[in-house]
């Protein structure tokens, strides 16, 4: 007979660990405060166009093949994935780079950029994959309890690159800012910056040029709606619209939560919410960090977004797309070392319906627009409008094309929504940063020092932030549990 557990939270690792944990025989229920499942994954629909809400870019298919193989299923099973070509473009101030979906077609615009660039590219890139076998292989399927689980027989002699920055490395390869801006870009899914992430997480830069951007058809909420009927398939009760209000523990010992005033009553529960949000919901003395350690670390940053309805197909636009075209420094340094409203962002722009006809009515476009932003500002509607008028001008100065007669509709998204709909810690958008001081054994544990039969998942404990390593969580969570129960 299995245990009876409750699930705080329905995404990526939640799904994942109910997943696993169903399969091991245990009765598990989810509990989601949010009317849909999928967490930051979310999606929102009006007028006949999808937004994903949340994640826009599926890189690393192979750890969600992992995942679905691990219940004898594949991606296929639940959603169809088109490999995009070009996978993205870059707009810098005198110049566009594109992106293509091999690394024949990325060699000859690097060499455009930079004579004898491409074959420093293909040697990086090698490296870069070395990194991610070790990365995705060995180093990410490890619980995080112990400093020893860095130290394999591979990593030994790749210790110089967890002192090592990316921004070093590619800079002593490259010369041209363009160039290094373009390396430099993935390591920003792990939410902090180049010049404090240590070299060794080249592996996304593999991720990106070697594995290619994927997209799942009908958008990224298919692989929520795909998790969820598989978690059904195993057994799994979904709850949404119930929010959990308090875990309940008694003899040091997590005995359930109370969720919309009721209690219900669990032999373990797991949280994939917020990991500070989880904390607040015990009392206090069964509480592992204080408000000082959270104060004290480095968060990635939050978003300000936009979700565009445009009447009428947008030109020059790929599906992604970068606006490099100001000083990537400054708008880093106005997130992380003097956080501020940033004075001329980068931003990002997502138009699925350029590659999937079902995202939008036809002969319209889906936008939607993401600028980075320090996670705990103020934020207004004001401030919304204001930046919202600033990328709009750029974006269509860039582009060639007027847009903003085009819109039928648009809504926002900001730091306290990030608060207010997923518990979000300061608001921020993509949980805690790899940096060299806060990754592996030193993130956030799985697992309650304070409480037994308490855990946690998601993107502030292991193995960090992002889509995939979510999914990885929920499965470490889940093997820890069972190892441990």
């Amino acid at each position: 007979m299995g245990n009876k557990i409750v699930i705080i939270g329905s995404g990526f690792s939640s799904l994942s660990a109910a997943c696993y944990l169903a399969k091991e025989g245990n009765d598990v229920s989810i509990y989601e405060k949010n009317d849909i499942i999928g967490g930051r994954a979310a999606q929102f629909i009006k007028d006949g166009f999808t937004f994903d809400m949340g994640p826009s870019w599926y890189w690393m298919p192979d750890i969600f093949e992992k995942f679905f193989n691990d219940f004898e299923k594949t991606t296929a099973d639940y959603y169809s994935l088109d490999k995009l070509n070009p996978a993205y473009k870059i707009f810098f101030s005198d110049d566009i780079i594109t992106i293509g979906d091999c690394m024949d077609k990325i060699c000859e615009e690097f060499e455009r950029l930079e004579k004898g660039s491409s074959k420093k590219l293909r040697k990086f890139i090698a490296l870069a994959q070395e990194n991610y076998e070790i990365a995705i292989n060995k180093i990410v399927l490890r619980p995080g309890l112990s400093p020893l689980e860095l130290v394999t027989k591979e990593t030994i002699f790749k210790v110089d690159q967890f002192f090592k920055t990316i921004s070093s490395e590619v800079r002593k390869r490259f010369k041209n800012p363009k160039l290094i801006a373009t390396l430099e870009f993935p390591v920003l899914f792990l939410g902090a910056k180049p010049s404090d992430t240590p070299a060794f997480y080249s592996f996304m830069n593999f991720a990106d040029f070697g594995l290619g951007t994927w997209h799942p058809q009908g958008g990224m909420y298919e692989i929520i709606k795909g998790m969820g009927s598989l978690a059904k398939e195993l057994g799994v009760k979904i709850y949404t619209s119930s929010s959990v209000e308090k875990i309940l523990v008694s003899n040091n010992q997590c005995d359930g939560v109370v969720c919309n005033g009721s209690t219900i009553l669990a032999d373990i529960v797991v949280t994939g919410a917020d990991y500070h949000h989880s904390e607040s919901l015990l009392d206090k003395e069964y509480r592992q960090y204080s408000e000082t350690y959270w104060n004290k670390k480095t968060f990635a940053p939050s978003s300000l977004l936009f979700y565009i309805a445009f009447n009428g197909k947008l030109k020059n636009v790929e599906h992604h797309n970068l606006f490099f075209d100001t000083d990537f420094e400054q708008h880093a340094q106005e997130i992380y070392d003097a956080p501020k409203w940033p004075s001329s962002p980068l931003f990002y722009a997502n138009f699925p319906s350029k590659t999937d006809e079902s995202m939008a009515p036809n002969g319209c476009e889906t936008g939607f627009f993401l600028v980075p932003i320090a996670p705990g500002l103020e934020d207004t509607q004001e401030l919304r409008e204001q930046y919202f008028d600033l990328i709009m001008e750029r974006f269509e100065k860039k582009t060639d094309q007027t847009v903003q007669d085009k819109i039928l509709f648009r809504e926002t998204f900001c730091v306290k929504d990030f608060v207010e709909r997923y518990n979000s810690y300061k608001g921020n958008a993509y949980g805690m940063a790899n940096t060299l001081s806060q990754t592996a054994f030193l993130r956030p544990k799985l697992k309650s020092n304070k409480v037994k039969n308490l855990y946690f998942t998601g993107q502030l404990t292991v193995p960090g932030p992002g889509v995939p390593p979510s999914l990885i969580s929920g499965k470490l969570v889940s093997e820890l549990l069972t190892k441990n129960n």
